[in-house]
């Protein structure tokens, strides 16, 4: 019998599958669907201070080998999140959720990390420094190091729960980020939120989504989120968090050989709303197949040839 366990920054997870944030809301409106303690844990919808529309509409385009989106951190604001949705969620999910939490300022971050590290039901905050699709904010705190470093730091001082920072892959040097938000104090590496793209409608001859451009994410993006979790592993002693494009166990195992402990699955669930149970259920049957009695085992494994 294989175990699929795994430990991320202290907390065991039944599995390493994690719907990301973006693509699970808050959790409770999928436990009509299945239920949704079979997953490790889930990442919920970006968070930021006060309420956000998003972005206008159209904001969401598909493309070849996955989509483009621009919602814009669409949320109802951290005081909302605490006294309603994570409320309704400890109804029904009876295990620790990830606090996707974002911010405009590093004043905003620090306070927002600050509330949602006082919630029972919250195992691990998730740092989201890598949106693409809001302005005078997300990524632009995680593509200077010095500003990434500051901010960690600045949020690890007013938090105890640990800090999972996410990582933007649109900068030239991932690993030097990775290295920065270590040295800040993070106790683990998510990576890689989405890249910076753009469709082109051919009758209109304008740009599909409202906002010019939006975050792809999808298949086409497997095997460069793959590529960075193998650098970050090799450069940082944090535990890492793979994603992007994933969207199969065999997906799984090969982030976990890359080095990851865990991995998020975000696109596959706007196609399917049951990805995840599928991927949860393949994945002993995969690691079976494989030889693989536990993902301890394979963790890095890729490193060694």
């Amino acid at each position: 019998m294989v175990d699929t366990k795994v430990n991320l920054c202290g907390i065991k997870l039944d599995n390493p599958i994690i719907p990301a944030s973006g693509t699970f809301n808050y959790g409770y409106e999928f436990n009509d669907i299945f239920d949704i303690n079979i997953l490790g844990t889930f990442s919920f919808k970006g968070t930021t201070a006060e309420p956000r529309l998003g972005n206008p509409l159209p904001r969401i385009a598909e493309c070849e080998a996955g989509l483009l989106n621009s919602v814009g951190l669409q949320n109802p604001g951290i005081e909302k999140v605490i006294s309603h949705e994570l409320v309704e969620l400890e109804k029904v999910f009876h295990k620790k959720v990830m606090a996707n939490i974002c911010g405009f300022s590093k004043e905003e971050y620090v306070s927002n990390c600050e509330k949602i590290d006082k919630e029972d039901i919250v195992g691990w905050i998730e740092l989201n420094v890598s949106c693409p699709n809001v302005k005078h904010g997300g990524m632009s705190f995680g593509t200077d190091p010095d500003t990434l470093r500051d901010l960690v730091r600045a949020v690890k001082e007013v938090t105890t729960k640990p800090l999972i920072v996410k990582l933007t892959p649109n900068v030239t040097d991932i690993v030097k980020m990775a290295k920065a938000a270590e040295d800040g104090g993070a106790d683990g590496i998510s990576l890689i939120n989405t890249l910076l793209g753009m469709k082109i409608d051919l009758k209109s001859k304008k740009p599909v989504l409202a906002n010019t451009t939006g975050g792809y994410s999808g298949p086409g993006v497997f095997p460069v989120a793959l590529r960075m979790v193998y650098q970050v592993y090799e450069a940082v002693d944090i535990p890492i968090i793979g994603l992007g494009g994933v969207s199969s166990a065999e997906d799984v195992i090969e982030m976990i050989m890359a080095g990851a402990t865990a991995v998020e699955i975000g696109s596959v669930l706007l196609v399917d709303p049951m990805a995840a149970v599928k991927i949860i259920n393949d994945l002993p049957i995969v690691m079976d197949k494989y030889g693989i009695k536990n993902l301890e085992e394979i963790r890095g494994v890729a490193h060694n040839g």
